[in-house]
């Protein structure tokens, strides 16, 4: 009668190592989930920065750098070197920043006109002469949903 009694005491109670290997298991793989959904590379998508269309124009004569405003939140400039005019440019800059277009004729010289449209309208007119010569158009932006 003693093996029966040791055989009921054992196997009618669950195998407590076996429950608890199962459970670890379970556990390490809910952390390796958890872990996989919150730890991700996306980064939230930035929202769109209103802008309006801008139209930049350089005519004239001798070579020249050319700096102006595009669509950047930064607002910083981009430039181009050794131009020869005539040039022309349309971008989208953000709205509260001021559209600006910047000439400078090289050491030989020349005469060069800058022009600035925001949305097709005709807001200034600057010109450059001489060696080094500079000449800077710059406007405002209309406020609006930048759809323009």
């Amino acid at each position: 009668m003693r093996e029966e009694n040791e055989h009921e005491s054992t196997g009618g109670s669950p195998d407590r190592r076996g429950l608890l290997i199962a459970g670890t298991a379970l556990l390490a793989c809910f952390g390796l989930v958890g872990y996989g959904i919150l730890n991700t590379d996306e980064q939230p998508k930035p929202r769109a920065v209103p802008t309006a269309e801008v139209t930049y124009e350089v005519t004239g004569t001798g070579t020249a750098e050319i700096s102006y405003l595009a669509r950047s939140e930064a607002g910083t400039a981009t430039v181009e070197k050794a131009v020869t005019p005539p040039w022309r440019k349309s971008v989208q800059v953000p709205l509260g920043k001021a559209p600006t277009v910047a000439i400078v004729l090289d050491g030989k010289g020349g005469q060069a006109s800058c022009t600035l449209a925001i949305r097709g309208k005709h807001v200034q007119r600057a010109t450059a002469m001489g060696e080094f010569g500079r000449a800077t158009c710059t406007g405002e932006l209309p406020p609006g949903d930048g759809l323009g």
